[in-house]
């Protein structure tokens, strides 16, 4: 059987390489559901089911971070281990990926239709390690909201000892993470809103203007980057 590569959406980040790596190994199959994937050798939709051994892998379709973006579900036959979820920039520990090229609408359905009906006991593999950020947000949103102030607690605990707080699960997220509790009345409260949609909307618009106070100006970044270069170069004699 090729070599697999499964892709979560199209974005740079997690496709540059795509070409490189067809290049060096023949008959590599690149899945992905956007034509835009650089290699993208195979095509997928949403629903679709791939089989490879006792692996199976449900292709579901999240539109929002980028238009073509697809999550996948896989679990492994007569194991009894939880299913997993590779979310990519679609859902993360605590958040969920800026609305780039979709809409609260969008989101909303795949966080609630589309992963959020999947089994509660699904372990959530996501595409970036936010997790701490994201919980920091949902401490503003939800402040006696004990299971924030664990969870905050436990990232930064393992943050600090360079630790993964990857994966989470559902039934956790559904306990901590604002963008999936747009019907909770607490959540309400902070966004002033009632309808889930602009429940959404509202969140993630202030998770944005949180991010942008946060982000270092393009000075010191490029600044930060041309010393990382710096000292990947090798000393000269």
């Amino acid at each position: 059987m090729p070599l697999l590569w499964m892709l979560l959406c199209l974005k740079r980040d997690h496709s540059r390489d795509n070409v490189d790596l067809v290049q060096r190994f023949p008959g590599l199959h690149v899945y992905g559901a956007d034509d835009r994937i650089r290699g993208l050798t195979h095509k997928v939709v949403h629903g679709q089911e791939i089989k490879f051994g006792d692996i199976n892998v449900r292709c579901l379709f999240t539109p929002c971070h980028t238009s073509g973006h697809m999550c996948y579900f896989v679990w492994e036959d007569g194991c009894p281990d939880a299913p997993a979820l590779f979310s990519g920039d679609t859902l993360f520990v605590g958040g969920c990926g800026n609305f780039y090229e979709g809409t609260a609408e969008q989101m909303y359905k795949n966080l609630t239709e589309t992963l959020g009906t999947l089994p509660k006991e699904t372990k959530i593999f996501c595409g970036h390690e936010y997790t701490v950020r994201n919980l920091k947000f949902a401490l503003k949103v939800e402040p006696d909201n004990e299971d924030v102030k664990e969870k905050l607690a436990w990232a930064k605990a393992r943050d600090e000892d360079d630790i993964p707080t990857v994966p989470s699960s559902l039934e956790e997220e559904f306990t901590y993470n604002p963008f999936m509790r747009v019907q909770e009345e607490a959540v309400q409260k902070f966004t002033r809103k009632t309808d889930p949609v602009e429940v959404m909307r509202v969140l993630r618009k202030e998770k944005d203007n949180l991010k942008k106070k946060d982000q270092m100006p393009i000075p010191s970044i490029l600044a930060f980057q041309l010393s990382l270069l710096s000292r990947s170069q090798p000393a000269k004699e």
